[in-house]
């Protein structure tokens, strides 16, 4: 049980590292060592600090008295996804891991962080009262005059672009960096980077499958994103990735063979007195 008990530990940070250098929306992360576990397993508790502003000081009594409050609110994960891997009995517990790492090492990349990414950006983008244009981008000037309004309405917002992340359809900047201008080149300096989202992650709306080979796919009424812009101080995302059971081949009622459960919870939502931190522009149609 304790051999176990480390694996899974062992198994989590493994995964947890290949999500960080695989996902394109990891950059969004909050600060983890800062989240609590909640009361169930989908729920996880965040901190919410607020304080108040400025007052006048005077000679005699000195500062105006004030409070810095850090709460934690619950939050309940939406995202709740997992697979149950099988694999065959093997000499030791050892053999077994090093078939379990790889094995879930190439699921992470090739499955779970294209969903998650897809999940999160659609997320982003369906949240009400976030800014969202929908226009055709034909042309290398259409698309730089988007992106140097979108830039003008994150600024005027007081969102601090050094925080903001531009997600991008990869021709969309193609067309903005073959301008090869003064102008184009400004347009996409100072961002706290440029992430480039293939085509297949980067819709308005998604649907997630419930069962059988699982996946997701575009929402009939999703849009293809041309580009987004997220301040990360806008964003409240965090996904947990745990090895929560281990079922060797003496305990598998079903099979000779060893049972290895995944399971990953997460949150994409925006602070309410932030909302203007994100930008969408969708395709027309």
């Amino acid at each position: 049980m304790a051999n176990t008990i480390a694996l899974r530990k062992q198994y989590s940070t493994l995964l947890d590292e290949i999500y960080k250098l695989a996902s394109l929306t990891a950059v969004l992360d909050g600060p983890n060592e800062l989240v609590k576990e909640g009361a169930n397993a989908n729920e996880i508790l965040i901190p919410k600090m607020s304080m108040q502003g400025l007052a006048n000081y005077n000679k005699q009594t000195g500062y105006v008295a004030g409070d810095i409050t850090l709460e934690y609110e619950t939050k309940k994960c939406t995202y709740d996804r997992g697979r149950m891997f099988t694999i065959d009995a093997v000499d030791n517990i050892e053999t077994a891991g090093v078939a379990f790492g790889r094995l879930s090492s190439e699921f992470l990349r090739t499955k779970v962080v294209p969903e998650l990414d897809a999940y999160r950006l659609a997320g982003y983008a369906s949240i009400a009262g976030v800014t969202t244009v929908a226009a055709a981008l034909d042309s290398g000037k259409n698309a730089l005059a988007a992106l140097r309004t979108a830039r003008s309405k994150i600024e005027n917002a007081e969102a601090n672009l050094a925080t903001c992340y531009l997600f991008i359809n990869p021709t969309v900047l193609g067309m903005i960096e073959d301008l090869d201008t003064t102008a184009s080149k400004k347009a996409i300096e100072g961002f706290a980077g440029i992430v480039k989202v293939p085509e297949g992650r980067f819709y308005s709306k998604i649907d997630l499958t419930a069962s059988g080979d699982g996946g997701f796919k575009k929402n009939a009424a999703g849009k293809a994103i041309n580009f987004m812009i997220v301040d990360k101080q806008t964003a409240i995302q965090y996904q947990k990735h745990t090895v929560s059971k281990i079922i060797n081949p003496d305990q598998n009622q079903d099979a000779d063979a060893w049972k290895y459960g995944y399971r990953t919870v997460g949150i994409v939502e925006a602070y309410d007195n932030k909302k203007d931190g994100i930008y969408v522009h969708t395709a027309a149609e």
